[in-house]
């Protein structure tokens, strides 16, 4: 198999899987300003073999978000293996492997970038689930376990050797967490490596269209996966496009991101009930409204407002701005 799934282009821009942010609603409007690529938030393994309502609901994803993966995580290789028919039979492009999640409760049983400890065993289990799946295999992990030991130049060698169609990296070591800087000249010595021929993405430290544009001029990746710096910004898709045509930024207007915001909302509603939509898009509001003057009120408003009534007085008002 091949990344035949990818578009053709010379830099494709995709939104990096996070838990709890990149779900259906924010993946499609996402997708509506440009991003090529989607995946879904990681899935237990585990979860998926015993049809857990919430990770079958994270498989969700309508037309208009191809191409896109389903990224699952777990650190038993039989688990891993169960639970593609489950996985396949909701079509989507490919499925990627999350050997990078650098938290506790994810890489502390070994899974995520707790996998960097074991190098043999995150290869076997990859090839495995290569073998077994009929969907193409990608992978998103990070530089290594932690600054003593970055293998990610041979370790990317191992992964396309045994299957992997392409692959994504974070710039940084599972002990790093978030923190420090992003190393994209390690990321830019894979692509770089004459032996591979897989796609290579990277991420880390994105943070404008600019910087989209100047990591792919400078290491010569084939993507850029944008995380954070989405959240609360799908007009950075939008942006790297206008940049990558040559065409200058547009910034949205206050009432353009109160509609936008908006309509998140009211699909967050659709998918998860008022109560856990009103919670959860808490996290969204910073960057919807960053950088606007005067808005502090209303940021306190939107972040303790615990009705969907509360929370669209405020984004109706806005919209009329």
């Amino acid at each position: 198999m091949n990344a035949s799934f990818l578009p053709n282009k010379d830099c494709v821009v995709g939104l990096s899987p996070m838990d709890d942010v990149t779900d259906f609603p924010f993946r499609r409007i996402c997708k509506s300003f440009g991003a090529d690529l989607l995946v879904t938030e990681f899935i237990a393994s585990e979860a998926l073999n015993r049809d857990a309502e919430k990770s079958v609901r994270k498989m969700r994803f309508d037309d208009s978000q191809h191409p896109i993966g389903i990224q699952i995580f777990g650190a038993d290789e039989y688990e891993l293996l169960a639970c593609l028919d489950v996985v396949e039979q909701a079509h989507p492009d490919f499925i990627d492997i999350n050997w990078g999640c650098p938290v506790r409760k994810v890489a502390g049983k070994g899974a995520g970038s707790g996998i960097l400890r074991d190098i043999p065993k995150m290869l076997r289990i990859t090839e495995s689930i290569v073998r077994h799946s009929n969907l193409p295999i990608t992978v998103k992990t990070r530089l290594g376990y932690d600054e003593s030991d970055k293998p990610i130049v041979t370790l990317a060698e191992q992964l396309q050797d045994v299957g992997v169609v392409a692959l994504a990296i974070h710039g940084r070591t599972k002990c790093q967490m978030y923190k420090g800087n992003a190393d994209w000249s390690l990321i830019g010595a894979v692509k770089n490596n004459q032996r591979m021929r897989i796609p290579i993405f990277g991420n880390g430290d994105i943070t404008s269209a600019q910087q989209v544009v100047e990591a792919h001029n400078r290491y010569g990746v084939d993507g850029v996966l944008i995380g954070r710096a989405a959240i609360g910004n799908p007009w950075i898709f939008e942006q790297v496009q206008q940049l990558m045509s040559g065409k200058p930024i547009t910034q949205p207007s206050i009432a353009d991101r109160a509609k936008v915001c908006r309509q998140h909302l009211l699909d967050e509603v659709d998918m998860k009930g008022e109560h856990a939509a009103v919670f959860e898009m808490r996290k969204h509001y910073t960057g919807y409204f960053k950088g606007i003057q005067n808005f502090k009120q209303h940021r306190i408003t939107l972040v303790t407002a615990d009705t969907l009534e509360a929370v669209l007085t405020v984004l109706d008002k806005l919209t009329m701005e």
